[in-house]
């Protein structure tokens, strides 16, 4: 069973997520796009945005350095396991509250304004609900782990998830992971499996062609005299 959850099942939302995105591409170039409301309403758009999307790149930072450089680098740089464990729990968890808070305000909005209710798609409900179950086991997680004394998980769930990446699948060391992240870590597979078949593929369009192209330059016309009468 652990084989199937933590060795089998991991590649095939990669395959999903990876897959989809080329399909949705190849297929759906006109729908990659976030499909802005901004014109519906302003107020609420810009502060759960702001909060949403600063938060999870704190989040996504807070990620990268807890599940993607071993935990040898930190002991070689003199960080102890309880330096690492506060700075985590300080960052981690206020920018985890504005992500919700965020999350919250966005689909809040959309199901409190008729016109943006009347033109959201199923996909988009399917992306915030994810979204928002995603962040709320991760902050849940977090919670249960704020004893700096308590479940490491740079030698468990770190290590599982880079072998993933070398094809070095090590299911046993998600045995003794406690239930919570277990929970989070399928909320988020769930999410990654959704992902390209909704908005969230804007993520990665990336305006590279800007920086390249001619300014657009805008000059006023002045009226001839025929035409001021």
């Amino acid at each position: 069973m652990d084989l199937l959850l933590w060795g089998i099942f991991p590649y095939i939302i990669l395959t999903i997520f990876i897959g989809g995105h080329i399909y949705r591409y190849q297929k759906d170039q006109f729908g990659w796009t976030t499909k802005s409301s901004e014109f519906l309403e302003k107020k609420s758009l810009r502060i759960g945005s702001l909060l949403f999307h600063w938060g999870i790149i704190f989040v996504f930072g807070g990620h990268v350095l807890g599940l993607i450089i071993p935990v040898g680098l930190y002991n070689a740089l003199g960080i102890t396991e309880h330096m690492y464990h506060m700075v985590a729990i300080s960052f981690g968890v206020p920018a985890g509250i504005a992500a919700f808070v965020g999350i919250f305000l966005l689909t809040y909005r959309r199901m409190s304004v008729k016109r943006i209710k009347a033109t959201t798609s199923p996909s988009d409900w399917v992306s915030l609900f994810f979204i928002l179950l995603a962040i709320a086991t991760g902050l849940i997680a977090t919670t249960f782990n704020v004893d700096p004394n308590g479940f490491d998980y740079r030698t468990t769930i770190a290590p599982w998830l880079r072998g993933l990446f070398i094809f070095n699948v090590q299911p046993e060391l998600m045995a003794t992971v406690p239930i919570w992240f277990k929970i989070h870590i399928y909320c988020t597979f769930a999410l990654y499996a959704a992902w390209p078949f909704t908005r969230l593929v804007h993520a990665f369009s990336f305006p590279i062609r800007y920086l390249s192209r001619s300014y657009v330059i805008y000059k006023r016309r002045i009226p001839t005299n025929k035409e001021s009468y």
